[in-house]
């Protein structure tokens, strides 16, 4: 068996917690914690929908990421308007389409709910992290307009999370931090909603191919994973 540097088992997540409401402003807003991996997310509303939308009734979900400087041992620099790099485009396409995919956007009227994921502390697992968190902050704007008559009922489908799995000296390992990933064989992202459907499982090999028995292996483990993560941002909520 692989030795973690937190004496972790290879199926065991990370320390995980939201803490909901961590800024006031915003109708919602969670401080995520993935172990080291601290990721503000928050959720703010507009009033107008993307013009592709306009006079459809319904509502829309779009996404922000950035890793901010002071997150990393080197400074990051701030990504500004169309300078984003490939990856940062990538992990904001990531988390909007998992998070529309948790809410029935008919049910909001037509809203734009912006989800905005800024890490503050980086240790591996930071899309993962902000789209777990971006869904907790995603309730608590649904929450806000229900209190406030401007929706009838709370229009989620279901619950979503995502975690992150390694291959690491040919051991499957749940939830990976950076040096475990920087030297993992393969290493995978999944998105799954509570019921187990995937919305996204992204698995590269990083040089050795690996085979079908380690896949179902990677896609076992990331559920069992993401059901404990989905029971965190139930009970972070006081929901069923």
């Amino acid at each position: 068996m692989v030795q973690r540097k937190d004496n972790r088992a290879s199926n065991e997540l990370r320390p995980i917690k939201f803490t909901r409401g961590f800024t006031k402003q915003a109708a919602g807003s969670v401080l995520v914690e993935f172990g080291d991996t601290k990721v503000i997310t928050t959720a703010t509303i507009e009033d107008r929908v993307p013009r592709f939308l306009a006079d459809s009734n319904k509502g829309w979900l779009t996404a922000e990421y950035s890793l901010l400087p002071g997150s990393t041992d080197k400074r990051v620099q701030r990504e500004r308007g169309v300078n984003l790099s490939g990856r940062t485009q990538e992990i904001q396409r990531l988390i909007g389409r998992s998070l529309r995919a948790a809410v029935d956007l008919f049910k909001i009227g037509e809203r734009t709910i912006i989800i905005d994921a800024d890490v503050i502390q980086a240790d591996g697992g930071t899309r993962t992290a902000s789209i777990s968190g971006g869904f907790v902050a995603l309730y608590d704007a649904l929450l806000k307009l229900q209190q406030e008559g401007a929706i009838q009922d709370i229009p989620v489908i279901e619950p979503i999370a995502a975690v992150s799995v390694g291959i690491c000296n040919g051991e499957v390992m749940l939830d990976v931090d950076y040096s475990e990933d920087s030297a993992a064989d393969a290493d995978a992202n999944i998105v799954m909603t509570e019921s187990g459907k995937i919305l996204e499982f992204q698995a590269t090999s990083e040089g050795v191919p690996f085979d079908r028995e380690k896949f179902l292996e990677i896609a076992d483990m990331a559920e069992k994973g993401i059901n404990s993560i989905i029971r965190i941002q139930k009970n972070t909520l006081g929901i069923q």
